[in-house]
C-alpha cells in the first residue's frame, strides 16, 4: 500500500488552521500590523561568547536582571522560552491530557491559546469577554461556572492588556478567579503590560501568593526585541522546575541571551523607557488625530488603549461598524498605498475593526494621510 501522509499525520493536525502572522500577508511598507515597537530595539552590542559551545541551558545571568526590574524574588520563579509561544505550548502540554482535557479563554484574545490547543488535542471553551461599548471586561461569574461545572478545564488563559482589545484587565477580576477555589491554572499574559500607564498594571508579583498563577512576559514587545524570541513565564518555583524539565536543552541560544542581558541592564533599561514614552505619547496623539479625523468614515476607539496599538472601528454609509468597508479599506491601504494595519472584524465584539500599531511620528503621520485617502475611495 502506497505511502500517504493524511493516514499518518493526527486529525486534530490535518484539521489545524495555523496562526496566521502579521507577514503572512504582507511583509513591507510602513508596517503597522505586528504590535512591534517602531523605535527598534532598546539595546542590542555586539555579541560575545563561545557560539562553538552549547548556550547555558537556564541563563541565570538574565534572569538576575529580570527578577530585579520585575521586583520577583527568585531566580526560581522564572522560565525562559523560545517567546511566549513556547510558554503557551509546555502548559499546555505539563497540564492538558490528549483528547481529554481542555483550556478555557476569553474572546475576543490571541490565537495562539486555540491554535497550541488544537495542536495538543486540547479543547477550547469559550467565556467570551464583556464587549459592551468596547469594554472588554472579563465575565467573572461566567468563567468562575464554567471552571466550576467542568472539572476537565486546567488551565484559564487571560490576557491583559488584551490582544486585540488593548485593554488591561480589572484585577479584581483575576483576583476572584484565583481565589474560586479552582484547582487548575490562571496564565495571564501580560506581552504588552509596560505600555499601561496606571500604576501596577502587572500582577506577577502575586506568583508567591498564587501557586496556581503563572504570568507570561516577553521582550517583544516594550523592549523592541521580537526577533530574538525570548518570552518569560513567571510563577512559583515548583511550576517553574516544570517547565525547565520539560522544555529543549538549551532553548535559548547565546546571541539571543545576551541581547537580552544587554536590554536589561541600566542602560538598557533606560532606552526602553525612553522608546516606551515616545511610543505612548505617539498613541495619544494617534488617538486624538482619530477622534478629530476630517474624513467621515471612522467610528469609535474601542477598549482602554493600554498596549502599543489602537482598535479602530470603520463604518459604512449607514454609520455602522462594517466588515466589507473595513477589509476592503485594509487591503487598499497594503497593496496600493504602502502601508500594512491589521483586519481584526472577525473577532468577537470586534465588527469593522483595525488593529493599528502605533508607529513613529512620521509613521502615523503616512498612516493618516493614507488612511483618509482610502476611506474616500471606499465611500
Amino acid at each position: 500500500m502506497p505511502f500517504t501522509l493524511e493516514k499518518l499525520i493526527r486529525p486534530n493536525i490535518l484539521a489545524l488552521l495555523p496562526y496566521r502572522c502579521a507577514r503572512d500577508d504582507y511583509d513591507s511598507g510602513v508596517l503597522l500590523d505586528a504590535n512591534e515597537n517602531a523605535y527598534g530595539p532598546a539595546l542590542a552590542n555586539q555579541v560575545d561568547g563561545d557560539l562553538n559551545r552549547y548556550p547555558d541551558p537556564y541563563h541565570v545571568r538574565v534572569k538576575e536582571r529580570l527578577i530585579k526590574y520585575r521586583n520577583i524574588p527568585s531566580t526560581n520563579q522564572v522560565f525562559l522560552g523560545v517567546g511566549s509561544d513556547e510558554v503557551i505550548d509546555l502548559v499546555l502540554r505539563i497540564c492538558c491530557i490528549p483528547g481529554k482535557d481542555k483550556i478555557l479563554i476569553t474572546p475576543p484574545t490571541y490565537g495562539m491559546y486555540s491554535v497550541c490547543a488544537q495542536i495538543n488535542d486540547v479543547g477550547v471553551v469559550k467565556s467570551n469577554l464583556d464587549v459592551e461599548n468596547g469594554a472588554f471586561q472579563v465575565r467573572t461569574d461566567d468563567v468562575i461556572a464554567k471552571i466550576k461545572a467542568d472539572p476537565t478545564i486546567k488551565v484559564v488563559f487571560l490576557c491583559s492588556p488584551g490582544n486585540p482589545t488593548g485593554t488591561c484587565l480589572k484585577h479584581d477580576s483575576i483576583r476572584e478567579i484565583l481565589e474560586s477555589g479552582y484547582e487548575g491554572l490562571v496564565v495571564v499574559d501580560e506581552a504588552y503590560v509596560d505600555f499601561v500607564e496606571q500604576e501596577n498594571g502587572s500582577v506577577a508579583s502575586w506568583t508567591s501568593k498564587y501557586p496556581n498563577l503563572l504570568v507570561m512576559q516577553t521582550l517583544s514587545k516594550s523592549f523592541g526585541l521580537a526577533g530574538i524570541r525570548l518570552g518569560i513565564a513567571i510563577a512559583d518555583s515548583a511550576l517553574i522546575q516544570i517547565l525547565n524539565n520539560t522544555k529543549a536543552p538549551y532553548n535559548i541560544g547565546t546571541p539571543s541571551a545576551q541581547i537580552a542581558y544587554d536590554a536589561l541592564s541600566p542602560e538598557g533599561l533606560a532606552k526602553m523607557n525612553e522608546y516606551r514614552s515616545a511610543l505612548i505619547a505617539q498613541r495619544n496623539a494617534l488617538i486624538q488625530q482619530f477622534q478629530n479625523f476630517k474624513v467621515p468614515g471612522l467610528g469609535r476607539i474601542l477598549g482602554t488603549n493600554d498596549a502599543n496599538f489602537v482598535l479602530l472601528e470603520v463604518l459604512d454609509k449607514d454609520g455602522k461598524p462594517c466588515n466589507t468597508r473595513c477589509e476592503k479599506i485594509y487591503k487598499l491601504m497594503a497593496e496600493s498605498k504602502d502601508v500594512v494595519v491589521r483586519f481584526r472584524g472577525k473577532e468577537y465584539g470586534c465588527t469593522g475593526c483595525l488593529r493599528i500599531t502605533v508607529g513613529t511620528e512620521e509613521e502615523n503621520k503616512t498612516l493618516v494621510e493614507r488612511l483618509e485617502e482610502a476611506l474616500n475611495e471606499t465611500a
